[in-house]
Parts: structure tokens; sequence; C-alpha cells
């Protein structure tokens, strides 16, 4: 009988134990009154539902990480760049490309492709690469107190090619200047040297400057009143192992006479001339 009260005492009376089953889950695991210093009883633990991981932010990387209107939008925006670099890549072959069907059917369409923006200076496969070398040379009439004279000729792309040979950083004048310019004229005149366009005029012009500024470096003793221009073109000959026959000779273009005008001269030569001819007009 003692027993029983007493095991009835312990445990809070016969009732205990019912209410202690009928109490929920976090009212069993927490004890009604905490110790002291928040020291755990023996034989009671003190826990709480475990605190599950965090996910992590559901968000993907690049077009994936968009919304499907969005990533519709990025895939015919990406679309459409890749259409526009692939005909750029196909024009721009055709362009350079050898005379093919297709750039004779479509080659209008290909140049409003290219020109102006895209222009190529270069070619694929070139049939026929230049395998020539060209010179520009000068003379000039030099009129002086014991008459005219003629001079020798003066071999202007040698000039230039003695301003290059062995400069790490050569001029574009002595790289370009003259042979551009002699380009020009070639273009814009027949083999009987008259101008096929209205540019022809202006390459002229340009030429004869070219070569006045180049004589004006020298004193050649007296007046300078008319230039002449030729070039003398030769083909580069071929390797020692080929059998290819091939001329070196040079093969000479010749200009007419040009007679020289206060345009054609720099200026300080120009004044000199200005100078001159009031010195005469004077006496």
């Amino acid at each position: 009988m003692d027993s029983d009260h007493d095991g009835s005492s312990a445990g809070g009376g016969k009732d205990a134990w019912p209410q202690a089953l009928n109490r929920p889950t976090e009212a069993r695991d927490t004890p009604d009154v905490m110790p002291p210093n928040g020291a755990v009883p023996p034989n009671h633990a003190l826990t709480t539902p475990p605190t599950p991981p965090a996910e992590p932010f559901a968000t993907g990387r690049g077009i994936a990480g968009l919304s499907s209107p969005y990533q519709v939008v990025a895939a015919l925006a990406l679309s459409l760049i890749g259409l526009l670099a692939c005909t750029q890549v196909a024009m721009v072959f055709l362009h350079v490309a050898p005379s093919n069907t297709l750039t004779k059917e479509h080659g209008k369409t290909i140049d409003r492709w290219i020109y102006p923006e895209f222009e190529q200076n270069w070619k694929l496969f070139a049939p026929n690469p230049l395998q020539q070398n060209v010179a520009v040379h000068v003379r000039a009439e030099v009129v002086d107190a014991g008459g005219s004279r003629t001079t020798r000729w003066m071999n202007l792309t040698h000039e230039d090619a003695k301003g290059i040979r062995g400069n790490f950083f050569p001029s574009h004048v002595n790289q370009n200047e003259l042979r551009r310019g002699w380009d020009f004229y070639i273009n814009s005149h027949d083999s009987e040297n008259r101008p096929n366009g209205l540019r022809g005029d202006l390459s002229e012009r340009y030429v004869r400057r070219i070569a006045m500024l180049r004589l004006s470096e020298r004193d050649y003793g007296g007046t300078i009143e008319r230039i002449q221009l030729r070039s003398a073109t030769s083909s580069i000959a071929p390797p020692p192992w080929s059998t290819e026959k091939i001329s070196t000779r040079p093969v000479y273009r010749v200009l007419p006479w040009w007679t020289v005008t206060s345009d054609d001269l720099p200026e300080h030569a120009a004044e000199k001339r200005r100078d001159a001819a009031r010195a005469e007009a004077n006496q």
C-alpha cells in the first residue's frame, strides 16, 4: 500500500500519466520548469524540432534564369545575330573569292552589301598576284644663262626605297605617296595617256606636284620649265628551281612633257620663282 502511494505521489498522483500522455509532443519534450542556470535534469533531454536546411536560391544562370517570355525574346535575338554573322561571313567570302557562278549572278547584291563599310582590299586564292617591279622616273628641262638643257632620269622609286630600307619606322610618304599617286594616274588614263574620266586632270596635277617636290630638293642651277615622267616595269625573275622563262628587261611607259606652272611648285619654290619674275620685270 505504501509503495503504491509513494509511486503515485512521486509521479504527481494517479492522474499524472494520463495527463502526460494527452500533452502535445512539444509539451512532453519541454520541461515544465527549467532548472536554474539552464541545466538539463538527468534522464530528460531538452529537444527542439530540427531546422530543415535552407534550400538554395532557385535561380538559373543565363537564359535559363529568365522567365518564359524573356527566354523567347533572347532566343530570337541570338538567332538574328547568328543569321547576320553568317550572312556577313558569306558575303565577304564571295567578295574576296575568285570569280564563280554565284558572284557572276549576284555580284551587284554582294557589292551593295560590302561597299563602302566592309570593303576588302585583298583576294582569296588570287589568280594573278603582283609579279612586277614598277619604278617611276622623272627628268626636267632646265633653263639657265647658257640656255636650256635636259637632266638625266631620276629614279624617284629608288629614292623612296633608300628611305625605307633599314628604317624601323619608315615614313608613310616614302612608302605610299609616289606608288599610290602613280596608280591613281594609270587607272584614270588609257594606254595613250588620255584621261578616261573626270579624275584624269586631278591625277596629272597630283603626280606633277610629287615630281616637282622631289626635284626642288636639288639645285640644277636654273629654272625648271618642263618635266617628263616615265615608268619602268620589269618582271620578277623566277626562282632558280623553276623552269619558267620570263624576260626581266624593263618595259617603259613614257608620258608627254608637261610645262611647269606655279600650281605645280612647292610653296618655297613658287615664292622663289615669283621673286625672280619680279626682279626680271624691274630690270
